[in-house]
């Protein structure tokens, strides 16, 4: 039945998206050349009325090229996929990426094929409008097929072989988003006795059972949620699902050591799988980063310039000892640096430093420190050490050597954010981990950040930084 359904809700999806590829290629010619409906030609932007590069029909020549190129750039990025667990956001990024690759692939095939003069207006006026128009459509369907989940219907029925934590988490996850449609119906595992129960799904029997109860029973879905230690069943398992013929996935049970999102490559027919994928490991992506590391460094300072030259004349006004206060934290590698910082701070002995965080109160903080330490502005010399590549605009805040050495011992995985440049400003400091904050959670941040790098997290970040303020209310 859900085979079915999504069968046809595809065919729907296929006949609307050329439908609104065709009505998007009507509209941007009309709003690109009828003097009557075109904004730019009444208000005399664009003065080629229509006609000049061609006839409506002599354009709808495109469409045959068209319309092919969209659709398999919809089936690459996975548009026609089952949709029950993928995110708004995730839609909307894959839409607009078949969209760009659709029209290049359209625009490099009319060039080859020398077909026509086409306005490139009409082209981006057609781009925007197909982009508008198929967000729309598919976010509306996304969303009533969530409520009509909700309330009972299009469900998928599963049965999960194995009891532990894993089938726990799967359990719990498909409680906590009841639009997915998912409907656990027991779970078979050897070493818990017919009847015990998590969140009101029960061991119904053995995993030996589980051929009998596939051949009285119409499940969707199979979910294998075995224990590390109950590996050795996975194979005959997988033999009997197959057999069956129903749809069979494994959630592994070593999500501790392997990330969410892990890294895997084909080794001449053999899968390998790297335990950790960090974006930033890739040549390109260091590049992207690094480039908007000094453009954004080079901006910050000739921005700040002036409250810099302030505080600069303020510090020295107000309190002995030098300007800048550098202090060794450990970057990328594990390489020690000397991060920059104003001096907010009394001068005092290297012994002295080294004890510890700052505590509320602290006598050592001069007047002008507590001020420039709430609102961040301290930091803002460590753009000179983005620019110089020791740390980056976005990225892991770096610690001290004496509390590397103690973390790395109590935190696991602690040292993994020590694979990118520390930053400026990070995922965990937008999530309120600043400061004197759980450092266990501000490794989780980091982690997260170190394993889902895009630039658009970056941009995300900074922005997050700019709107959320730099006053910082965990800052001795």
């Amino acid at each position: 039945m859900i085979k079915g359904n999504q069968k046809l809700l595809n065919v729907l999806r296929f006949v609307i998206d050329i439908s609104i590829l065709v009505l998007s290629f009507y509209l941007s010619y009309i709003l690109r050349f009828d003097e009557e409906y075109s904004v730019l030609i009444r208000l005399r932007i664009i003065d080629e009325p229509i006609g000049l590069y061609g006839t409506f029909k002599q354009y709808a020549q495109m469409l045959p090229l068209l319309i092919p190129c969209y659709v398999v750039s919809y089936y690459l990025f996975h548009l026609y996929d089952p949709k029950r667990v993928t995110s708004r956001r995730a839609q909307l990024i894959n839409i607009f990426k078949a969209n760009i690759v659709g029209i290049l692939y359209c625009t490099a095939a009319l060039y080859f094929i020398k077909s026509g003069n086409y306005a490139r207006l009409f082209i981006l006026i057609f781009v925007a409008l197909n982009f508008s128009f198929e967000i729309f459509f598919r976010l509306a369907i996304t969303t009533i097929l969530r409520k009509f989940r909700k309330k009972g219907h299009n469900l998928k029925h599963v049965l999960l072989v194995g009891y532990g934590r894993t089938a726990k988490a799967y359990i719990d996850r498909i409680f906590s988003h009841p639009e997915w449609g998912y409907v656990v119906h027991g779970i078979l595992d050897d070493s818990r006795q017919n009847g015990k129960s998590y969140r009101d799904i029960q061991v119904i029997g053995d995993v030996s059972d589980l051929e009998e109860i596939l051949a009285t029973n119409s499940y969707d879905e199979i979910a294998i949620t075995l224990g590390i230690d109950n590996y050795n069943q996975l194979e005959g398992i997988v033999a009997i699902t197959e057999k069956s013929g129903v749809h069979t996935k494994f959630i592994p049970d070593y999500n501790n050591v392997i990330p969410t999102k892990p890294y895997t490559e084909d080794l001449d027919g053999l899968p390998v799988i790297h335990v950790r994928n960090v974006p930033l490991t890739n040549s390109f992506n260091k590049f992207v980063k690094r480039a908007m590391d000094i453009v954004g460094s080079l901006c910050a300072i000739i921005l700040f310039s002036i409250p810099m030259l302030v505080i600069s004349i303020i510090i020295k006004a107000t309190s002995d000892g030098p300007l800048i206060f550098k202090q060794e934290r450990i970057g990328i590698h594990s390489k020690p640096f000397m991060m920059y910082k104003f001096r907010s701070m009394a001068v005092q002995q290297e012994s002295e430093e080294k004890k510890g965080w700052t505590t509320k109160n602290d006598p050592r903080v001069t007047p002008i420190g507590k001020i420039i330490r709430k609102t961040s502005l301290d930091e803002l010399p460590q753009f000179f050490n983005v620019l110089k590549g020791e740390m980056s605009l976005v990225g892991p805040r770096p610690e001290r050597p004496q509390f590397v050495e103690k973390f790395k011992e109590e935190i696991p995985r602690y040292m993994v954010k020590h694979q990118v440049r520390p930053g400026i400003t990070g995922w965990a400091q937008v999530n309120g981990y600043r400061g004197d904050t759980s450092i266990r959670l501000r490794v989780d941040c980091d982690l997260y950040y170190i394993e889902n790098w895009s630039v658009m997290l970056d941009i995300k970040i900074l922005l997050l930084t700019v709107v959320k303020g730099f006053v910082n209310e965990n800052a001795y």
